[in-house]
């Protein structure tokens, strides 16, 4: 068998491709790294460190929002992110639902992608808040099942169960991945997907 000469088209894929969608990172600073319960931290940090590095290898717009440092009741975005995200800015707002702030909701729309991978703390608030306001804007969302987490199992449970019954497609980071990629013959983009992936395999 081989590989069509003609990759699907990219923008029309059903599936996630570089060019059909968006990274959202919502709410991971370290008091909320901290609290969540659902998985173990170092792990989570891990994963969504995965994930921005995805994002970054593949050309995917990325919005960034925190809530409450401006206020100074909280503090910045965990240093992992930074370091990969050099050139983020998150949009700080106070609202706990970040699809509430028009900023977001703003930076969001000019991404201009309708597939949504978000990445959130905790699964059950800063994750299912805007992810349902998202569907019912009609966008497609993609929940990182891995790179989210909750205050406790049976929270990031129920939630993840929210947004499915909604309509959100939870993902993996390494499904993620492998789901940009698609084929080897993109070769540009190999030795940064073996680097993510093995890099997180070994740790």
């Amino acid at each position: 068998m081989t590989s069509p000469r003609a990759i699907r088209d990219p923008l029309a894929d059903h599936m996630l491709t570089p060019q059909n969608a968006a990274l959202l990172i919502i709410d991971f600073q370290p008091v909320q790294v901290t609290s969540v319960a659902s998985m173990d931290r170092r792990a989570l940090v891990t994963n969504i460190t995965a994930v921005a590095r995805t994002a970054k290898l593949y050309g995917l717009p990325i919005v960034v929002t925190t809530v409450n440092v401006k206020t100074g009741l909280n503090q910045p975005l965990i240093h992992q992110l930074v370091d990969i995200l050099p050139g983020v800015e998150p949009i700080d707002r106070t609202a706990i639902n970040a699809w509430e702030d028009d900023d977001f909701v703003a930076a969001v729309k000019a991404a201009g992608r309708q597939k949504l991978i978000m990445a959130a703390l905790w699964t059950e608030v800063c994750l299912v808040f805007p992810a349902l306001d998202a569907l019912k804007a009609g966008y497609e969302v993609y929940p990182v099942v891995d790179a989210v987490a909750g205050t406790s199992a049976e929270a990031h449970r129920a939630g993840l169960e929210r947004i499915v019954q909604a309509g959100a497609k939870p993902t993996s980071w390494v499904q993620l991945i492998c789901e940009l990629q698609r084929d080897w013959l993109r070769k540009e983009t190999v030795p940064g997907f073996v680097d993510i992936l093995f890099a997180v395999e070994g740790h």
